[in-house]
């Protein structure tokens, strides 16, 4: 398998294929670089290098049990890209991975970047506060931990109904999909994943998104039961300069996989745009 080592002696596992312009995927927790199948098969079809690596603690990487924080995990997505010597590259991010890549272009620059896409991103900041009065209260958070540490084979099977939509009323459910996330959720270390909850929902990206200067897509389905459109795209949108937003009425959280077609269209008119 190709992996880096970081600093602290973590291996990060990578896909990197193809040649061209490099597009790296970062993923949603708890998944792996495999929930980017649809879109790296795309891409590679139209010419593009295309990397997607599991973040630590996640899929094929070490099963650390500390890191497991936004900091490290933008400074494992940096020593990768600067293994990979990569330039003018586009930073797609998905759920924590958007977190990933704004404490990315935040903590390390723009330098090898050329645009960036945050798709049903966790930016600005999750957690309800007295300041971020639109996001989620701490016991949605809390029942996360509990439904991990409790029992997190159910818990990952269950969740995929709200990831995907199919909770709403005549939904077509795919059972390979819902056994697509299960899979990949369970291939992580359950440490990494227990840490990642605080990670993703109470860190503050509003400083991260207001030094993008590169040229940022924003993609958000209207329907996101996971990750609320109103406290995390719209506002993202308002705070990268000159972002572009689009709104995707009625699709899920977990739009790349229920309609690539549209998502990786409107991604390839993007990024020739």
């Amino acid at each position: 398998m190709s992996t880096i080592t970081t600093k602290d002696g973590t291996e990060i596992y990578y896909k990197d294929w193809g040649k061209g312009q490099p597009i790296v995927f970062s993923h949603g927790w708890p998944l792996s670089a495999d929930d980017w199948d649809n879109q790296m098969l795309f891409f590679l079809a139209q010419g593009y290098r295309v990397i997607a690596h599991d973040r630590r603690g996640h899929g094929r990487s070490t099963q650390t049990w500390t890191g497991n924080e936004m900091d490290t995990y933008a400074d494992d997505l940096a020593a990768l890209t600067d293994a990979l010597d990569l330039k003018d590259a586009i930073h797609v991010g998905h759920s924590t991975g958007g977190g990933e890549v704004a404490r990315y272009l935040g903590r390390h620059g723009t330098k090898r970047v050329a645009k960036a896409v945050l798709i049903g991103a966790v930016p600005p900041l999750m957690l309800k506060t007295a300041g971020n009065p639109g996001g989620l209260p701490i016991d949605v958070f809390d029942g996360i931990r509990a439904g991990v540490a409790g029992n997190r084979a159910e818990f990952y099977r269950d969740i995929t109904l709200p990831f995907y939509g199919y909770n709403r009323p005549d939904a077509k459910i795919s059972e390979g999909i819902r056994q697509h996330w299960w899979l990949q959720g369970m291939m992580g270390g359950i440490k990494a994943h227990y840490d990642c909850i605080k990670a993703f929902s109470e860190t503050d990206f509003t400083e991260d998104l207001k030094k993008i200067d590169v040229p940022t897509l924003v993609m958000h389905g209207d329907d996101d039961q996971i990750v609320p459109i109103g406290a995390s795209g719209l506002m993202s949108a308002e705070l990268v300069k000159n972002a572009q937003l689009k709104v995707y009425p009625g699709l899920p959280h977990g739009m790349c996989a229920t309609h690539p077609d549209v998502i990786n269209a409107d991604l390839l008119a993007f990024v020739k745009g």
